[in-house]
């Protein structure tokens, strides 16, 4: 498992890494959490949330749930992390680009396969 100081660093270098208009408007920025958070929908509490996207009265702004990130993923080696990190944030990044532009694709995907996940086990 990573400190949340190793995860950090790991996130910071994925960020790095992307185009710096990627983060135009996001200014709340990236915010690694020390959170755990668990998809209501699952009640065998199985499913974690490790980031999210989000636009309030706030601003814009992507959070990164540490937590959740150790709950599924106790074992994995450090590149192998650096690349989940990388997709994850390219994820979060996706939403706060469509959000820009008026669309929800990514946002609509993500509920078609939950929608899918909760069916292939029964929940709904």
């Amino acid at each position: 498992m990573f400190s949340i100081e190793e995860i950090s660093d790991m996130l910071d270098e994925a960020a790095a890494q992307l185009p710096s208009e990627v983060f135009d408007k996001l200014n709340g920025g990236v915010s690694l959490l020390p959170n755990t958070v668990q998809n209501n929908n699952d009640p065998d509490g199985g499913l974690y949330t490790l980031g999210e996207y989000r636009y309030d009265q706030m601003g814009r702004y992507i959070y990164i749930y540490y937590g959740s990130i150790c709950a599924v993923y106790p074992y994995i080696t450090a590149d192998h992390m650096r690349q989940r990190l990388k997709d994850l944030l390219a994820h979060e990044l996706t939403h706060h680009l469509e959000s820009l532009a008026g669309e929800r694709d990514l946002e609509i995907q993500d509920a078609i396969e939950m929608d899918k996940y909760l069916r292939d086990k029964g929940l709904r």
